[in-house]
Formats: C-alpha cells, structure tokens, sequence
C-alpha cells in the first residue's frame, strides 16, 4: 500500500525524516523534491564500470541552465530524506515529463533504511532549460510486509553530495572474492620438492 499525504506528515519524526519539510510540497500520496543548483556532468566519451570515470561540476545559474539531449546529467535534491520500516520510491514529476525531461533513468527504487539525499540521473528528449529549486520529482512511500532488513550499503548510505556510479568498487569486490575462491579451490601453492 501506498501512503497517503496525511499519512506522510503523521509519520514525520518517526519513519520518515524529511529536511526541509514544506507543506506546499505535500501531496495527496507524495511528496515534491526540489533540484539542487549543481549538477555532474560525465567527460568520458565511454564509460567504464569497472573504475572511477571523471566528471566535471556544474552550477545551475538563476537565468537557468540548458540541457542537452544525449547527455547525462546528474543531479540531487535539496531535500535529505531518511526512511524507515517503510520503502521509498522516486518518481519524476508529469509536469516535467511532460517536457521530455527524464529525472533518473533506472534508479526509482529506494530501500528500507537510506538515509540520504536523492541523486537525479536526469535525461532530456530535446534541449530543456532548467531552474535550481524547482520541484522536480516526489518521493512516495509504500508498506512492507515481512521482517526488515534496513540498507546499510557503504556506496551510497548517508552522502551529502551528488553521488556519480561507484559500481565499480562492488565490480572490484566481486573481482577479489572470485581470485581467493578461485586460489582456495586449486589448493595453496605446493611445497617446494625436496630429495630424500
């Protein structure tokens, strides 16, 4: 079930931390987040996800900020968010999909616990000037129904800045995992053979 805006507020201070909070913001079963004046731009022309890929800072300024289309430009809202015994999901807002602006491309489901502002990996249709402030996506809030296991993933849990992809540290984990498995299935190195 999904929660509904008087629910959102009741559960303010306790499951749900929202900072600010504006009541103009709220929503019948969401909340609208505002878009933050700095965005990341990649300047790789591949990138790559197994290593850090560089990226270039942007600021939004007030006369506002074109996007181009087959770029992707991250961003995060101003609002920090914490969750609890409840999942969080970003959705974009109709009005400005309705401008052919994508705010994230895949990542619209949040878990149990994150604590953390929103990263935006924002994507436009066709050249689209956007305003720092503006009310860009909601958060919405649905029940869950079993025990809670919250999120307490090292990437991405309490940042305080726009996030780019750090796929790669869990790439180089995996990578690492798989070498010792791989050495403890061959056996350790033989001893050196010695003559009676």
């Amino acid at each position: 079930m999904i929660l509904s805006g008087s629910e959102i507020r009741a559960q303010l201070g306790g499951n749900i931390q929202i900072q600010p909070f504006n009541e103009d913001q709220l929503n019948p079963n969401s909340y609208n987040l505002r878009l933050h004046d700095e965005l990341l731009e990649y300047e790789e022309i591949v990138l790559d996800m197994k290593r850090p890929n560089r990226f270039r800072r942007i600021s939004i300024p007030p006369e506002g900020l074109v996007l181009q289309p087959n770029q992707l430009y991250l961003g995060r809202t101003i609002e920090y968010t914490e969750t609890r015994n409840l999942v969080p999901m970003l959705e974009g807002r109709s009005s400005i999909g309705r401008l052919g602006l994508f705010v994230h491309v895949t990542a619209g489901f949040g878990d149990v616990g994150f604590c953390g502002y929103w990263t935006l990996e924002m994507f436009a249709i066709q050249p689209v000037r956007v305003y720092a402030g503006v009310q860009v996506c909601q958060v919405f809030y649905h029940t869950v129904e079993g025990a809670v296991t919250e999120y307490k993933s090292g990437k991405y849990q309490h940042n305080r800045d726009i996030q780019p992809s750090l796929l790669f540290r869990e790439l180089a984990a995996r990578d690492e995992r798989q070498k010792k498995l791989k050495f403890d299935s061959s056996g350790s190195p033989e001893d050196p053979k010695t003559d009676p």
